[in-house]
């Protein structure tokens, strides 16, 4: 088959990913940092409270006044029960059903 010497033709193997038979790039310049130069968990304590207070501070007056309603709520329910289900209470509402 006549093509330039080096050339891929269809249903030749190519090579694996990276190695498609396309030049070599040039130019190209890649650093890294070795992994254990890398400090991935620094300074997460000090993030994490202070991040954690940010946004705690920024919601809590979303969350907190239903919160404490609904805990107001259910202590009276609670109270209410407890006193129309003891003898005082009873007699309180028997009288109101005469």
């Amino acid at each position: 088959m006549g093509g330039v010497p080096g050339e891929k033709l269809p249903g030749q193997y190519l090579g694996g990913w990276g190695d498609l038979g396309s030049p070599q790039q040039k130019g190209i310049v890649t650093y890294s940092l070795s992994s254990n130069r890398q400090r991935p968990l620094a300074g997460i304590l000090n993030a994490a409270v202070f991040n954690t207070w940010r946004r705690f501070r920024g919601q809590v007056l979303y969350f907190a006044p239903p919160l404490v309603l609904a805990y107001l709520v259910m202590d009276w329910a609670t109270q209410r029960n407890e006193y129309l289900n003891s003898k005082p209470g009873r007699l309180a509402s028997a009288d109101k059903e005469e």
